[in-house]
């Protein structure tokens, strides 16, 4: 049996069932400023149902996604309360535990986030490499003194990856990037280059996990073998939607369908079967929400493995 880190769900689609706003290009953002509460309640939410890692809710506070709606001034304001409120709830729930006598629960850990620059699932759109780095050495900078590690997550080009993975390793924490795949073309990113290339160019930077994110699960499930079988930790998270076709740049998630077969019973299976061929962080992405997180962890135990924070 294996220590396994079990990350949160996807914050986005939690904070709109949470909330009594209408979504926004600059939702995750939007929520930060107007509805701070339910981003802390998010996160402790998927704390309390057993996640040892929770990602810093600024995955659309990015330069690029800020002038595009002239807002770029947001830009430290949306940083500095997105890693507070992480914070703040993995205090609270901390010493909750502590209250209870169930310090012996373990420890938490953030990760910052270094999401696509532009918008997610087209790498196409994407600044070129150098002024990547620089936007992804500004984002990394912001979060670094408040988290844990950093992960850089549903990116969907080389370029993207090792621009952000880069930057992230500059800041002399942890790193884990996660890679989304084309859901038609599984041995393939987003941008249509092989993930064998991605790969060996995570390989080369030696970042400290790979995963791949974002992506149908049996997309995942189709490439899992040969991802997993490179050195280093390894690790998954899936979303729950039918297709991501119908998000276009600047468009809001609520353009998309979930998929109702991926009940938390049925998402902790899927996620079961990558641990079983040598998966050492699962969670959930997009549509996964606290309660599938919590079956999650309730099956690795049952099968044997220790949740463990990274």
């Amino acid at each position: 049996m294996a220590e396994i880190v079990l990350l949160d769900g996807g914050m986005g689609q939690e904070l709109m069932a949470r909330s009594q706003q209408p979504p926004s290009p600059l939702w995750s953002a939007q929520v930060l400023l107007e509805e701070p509460e339910l981003v802390e309640a998010a996160h402790r939410a998927f704390l309390e149902a057993g996640a040892t890692v929770i990602t810093v809710n600024a995955y659309s506070a990015t330069p690029e996604r800020l002038a595009r709606e002239g807002r770029e001034d947001l830009f430290p304001t949306l940083q500095d309360r997105a890693v507070a409120l992480a914070r703040q709830a993995r205090d609270a729930v901390l010493a909750g535990r502590e209250a209870t006598g169930a310090a012996a629960a373990g420890r938490i850990a953030i990760a910052g986030c270094l999401p696509p620059l532009v918008a997610s699932y087209r790498p196409d759109l994407a600044p070129a490499p150098d002024q990547a780095l620089a936007m992804y050495r500004r984002i990394a900078a912001a979060q670094a003194d408040g988290v844990d590690l950093f992960l850089a997550e549903t990116l969907a080009s080389v370029d993207e990856a090792v621009a952000a993975a880069t930057a992230a390793r500059e800041t002399g924490k942890p790193v884990w990037v996660a890679l989304t795949l084309d859901d038609d073309a599984p041995t393939t990113l987003r941008s249509g280059e092989p993930l064998s290339d991605a790969m060996a160019a995570l390989a080369d930077l030696g970042v400290d996990a790979r995963l791949l994110n974002c992506s149908r699960p049996e997309t995942i499930d189709a490439v899992w073998d040969t991802f997993a079988a490179a050195p280093g930790i390894c690790g998954a998270y899936a979303n729950g939607f039918t297709s991501v076709t119908a998000l276009v740049p600047g468009g809001t998630v609520d353009s998309l369908e979930a998929r109702h077969d991926l009940t938390p019973a049925a998402h902790a299976e899927v996620a079961l079967g990558w641990v079983a061929r040598g998966a050492g962080i699962v969670g959930g992405c997009c549509e996964v929400g606290p309660e599938h997180i919590r079956v999650l962890g309730d099956r690795l135990r049952e099968a044997g493995h220790t949740v463990v924070a990274p």
